[in-house]
This record gives C-alpha cells, sequence and structure tokens, in this order.
C-alpha cells in the first residue's frame, strides 16, 4: 500500500478546496444588473421615441425634459446602487490577496456623483450657463472618471486570483478601451451626444459583464 503523503488522497482534496458560491455576492451582482438594464432599455427606446432630437448631436441628460423625461432622469438613478454594489461585491469575491479597497471606494464615489448628475438638470444650451447645469456637468465628469478608472483597476486585480483569472482579458480590455475613450471624448471635438452615447455604452457594457460574472459565481 503506497502511504507516501503526497499520494493522499485526502491531502490532494484539501489542496484544491471547493469554491461555494457566495449567495450576499450574487445578490449584490443582480441589483447592479438590474440597473444596468434598465438604464440602458430606457435609453436605447428613447433614441427612437423622441423623433424631435437628433441622436446624434444631442446627449443623453437632454432627453431629461420633454416627453418621457421622467423615464430618463429614473434610468439615470437606477444603476447607482448596482455600481456600489458591484464595488463591494467585487471586494468580496476577490482573494484576500487580490482585493483592493481602491476600486470599491471609486464605485461608491461614482454611485453618489451618478445621483447628484440624476438630480440637477442639464442646460439645454452652451448659454447661459445656470448653477444646476454646471453641477450636472461637474457631476457627469466626476461619475464617468471614477467609474472607467475604478473599472481599469478592478479588472487588474482579477489576475491575483485563480477563480477569476481568466476574466482578466475581457475585463482589461473593455475598461482600457473605455478609459482611453472617455478621454479622447473629453478632450476632442467629437459630437458630443454621440460621443458621449459611446462612452455611456463602454462603461455599460463592462458593468454588464462584470455584474453577470458576479452573479453566475467563480466557476472553479
Amino acid at each position: 500500500m503506497d502511504t507516501h503523503p503526497a499520494n493522499s488522497p485526502i491531502r490532494h482534496a484539501s489542496a484544491t478546496p471547493l469554491v461555494r458560491a457566495d449567495p450576499a455576492t450574487r445578490l449584490l451582482g443582480a441589483v447592479a444588473l438590474i440597473g444596468v438594464a434598465f438604464i440602458t432599455v430606457t435609453c436605447v427606446l428613447v433614441q427612437f421615441l423622441r423623433t424631435d432630437l437628433n441622436w446624434i448631436t444631442t446627449s443623453m441628460s437632454i432627453y431629461v425634459t420633454g416627453p418621457y423625461g421622467t423615464w430618463v432622469r429614473a434610468s439615470f438613478y437606477a444603476p447607482a446602487p448596482g455600481v456600489a454594489a458591484l464595488g463591494l461585491g467585487w471586494y468580496r469575491a476577490l482573494d484576500r490577496r487580490a482585493r483592493s479597497m481602491i476600486p470599491m471606494l471609486l464605485f461608491v464615489a461614482a454611485a453618489v456623483a451618478l445621483c447628484i448628475l440624476a438630480s440637477f438638470t442639464a442646460d439645454a444650451t452652451r448659454w447661459p450657463v445656470t448653477l444646476h447645469g454646471k453641477v450636472h456637468q461637474w457631476a457627469a465628469f466626476a461619475t464617468f472618471l471614477c467609474i472607467t478608472t475604478a473599472a481599469l483597476l478592478q479588472s487588474l486585480r482579477f489576475r491575483f486570483d485563480a477563480r477569476w483569472r481568466e476574466q482578466f482579458i475581457e475585463a482589461t480590455a473593455i475598461a482600457s478601451v473605455s478609459v482611453v475613450y472617455f478621454w479622447i471624448y473629453a478632450l476632442s471635438p467629437i459630437p458630443r451626444g454621440l460621443g458621449e452615447k459611446a462612452v455611456i455604452a463602454l462603461v455599460l457594457a463592462w458593468l454588464w459583464r462584470a455584474a453577470w460574472w458576479l452573479l453566475r459565481g467563480s466557476m472553479r
């Protein structure tokens, strides 16, 4: 009989423990997924319903005024709990050595900024500039800055956890494109409507994938 400890089935089993899905973490993923779905469906639908607006030149913030404006404003609030939940969820889901407080705090900051953005109506024209329009503008910048940075930093942490390493390349690729394009949009004369919607689409794509991975749980 082979009694060498290296060949013991008990020792082999303990070396690769089964990973149990955390119900709380999966719930946080579900919250994020619902918020992403609500804003995505709403923002896509109003592009067709608001025939009075040019979707290429009109930013999403302008859709808050006029028909279906209440739904659009509600869709701005909808992802906020999910964004914060995503930060907490990934902090819980990752191995202790792969965790970082910075992405989680940035996700929470993005959620707060998103609520401020939704609460203050954007100016319909460049001039005159109102206080509520200025608050909305800076809140929008803070939201994009925090959420794109958080997504990239969070993606980079995946490579330190064997259970989530297979998501590292996809997550980092989407997050990197989001960060680069956000700054191109912010610093170049890209049409505000089309440029902003492209940034939103990239951010939502990352949030959707990250939320789905949390909801599904680690496959290892």
